[in-house]
């Protein structure tokens, strides 16, 4: 089994107004003013696992600034994800900002189905990841409804690129630390926070945190799924393709290419999602595989 845990759909509305969209919400303006980026359906997105052998795929929401935003396209997701239960699973998206509207939204989702949050963008929504009147709250019954929380990540150094942002390493081990009981995914590789798993103190405060590697082709070179499974281990790793900016097979060719083992490229592909989405993850312990 394939599980592709980071890709996106929208509403076939949004794509055919996509101007009013961008006029209306920062964070769409900002990932799709561009006319070459990709606005798929829910149908077609599935179209694109057949062709790439994936089985099952998250589906997220972006962090729109528009808390009404935010429900417009969780209803669509919910809607989709309904029909598609074999194929699709929910994440939803809120705006924090929108306080106790916002955490209504969340539980409303979570007992629609949701699995998590995401992919939340601190940096375009406007708020703090360790805002305790803003986080607290939402992160509290984040945790008391088993909801995942999938959040982008920035790379502080490397190139520039459309949507990169600022949640960079620093900002994401600050949020890990004050809410080390959420099971969190940090999108692309983290921005490389695995790597300072090197030291022993940040190691240990991965006890609930996965790494995406949606994207990965355009940031990183292939060794990096050997060198993230020898820091963190293969266990912390969840196959993302970041759907449909790249199609899956790119990166699982990457993945099935790579020096890995085999128990190490199931659990990648595979295990480790099923896992998280399923409740069968209690915590990690510190020790890597490797």
């Amino acid at each position: 089994m394939v599980i592709d845990f980071h890709t996106h759909i929208f509403p076939p509305w949004i794509k055919e107004k996509r101007s009013e969209y961008i006029r209306r919400d920062p964070c769409f303006s900002l990932l799709y003013s561009n006319s070459k980026a990709k606005l798929i359906s829910a149908e077609e997105l599935i179209a694109r696992m057949d062709e790439n052998e994936v089985d099952l795929s998250v589906v997220l929401n972006i962090g729109w600034v528009s808390q009404d935003i935010c429900v417009e396209t969780n209803n669509y997701i919910l809607e989709l994800t309904s029909k598609y239960p074999d194929r699709l699973i929910a994440f939803c998206a809120v705006q924090p900002k929108a306080g106790d509207v916002a955490i209504n939204e969340m539980v409303r989702c979570a007992e629609a189905g949701a699995k998590g949050l995401g992919e939340m963008r601190s940096d375009v929504q406007d708020y703090s990841l360790t805002d305790s009147i803003i986080m607290e709250p939402l992160i509290r019954e984040a945790v008391k409804h088993d909801l995942i929380f999938l959040t982008h990540s920035s790379e502080p150094v490397g190139h520039q690129y459309t949507g990169k942002g600022n949640i960079t390493p620093s900002l994401l081990y600050s949020f890990i630390q004050k809410f080390p009981e959420l099971k969190l995914v940090c999108a692309h590789w983290g921005g490389g926070l695995p790597f300072y798993a090197l030291m022993p103190e940040v190691r240990d405060a991965l006890a609930n945190v996965f790494f995406d590697t949606a994207a990965t082709v355009f940031l990183y070179r292939a060794h990096i799924f050997e060198q993230v499974s020898g820091l963190v281990g293969s266990g912390r790793i969840l196959f993302g393709s970041d759907c449909p900016l790249l199609e899956p097979s790119q990166v699982i060719t990457q993945i099935r290419g790579s020096m890995l083992n085999n128990e190490e490229m199931v659990e990648i592909l595979d295990a480790n999602a099923r896992k998280l989405l399923y409740r069968e993850f209690k915590g990690c312990s510190s020790e890597t595989k490797r």
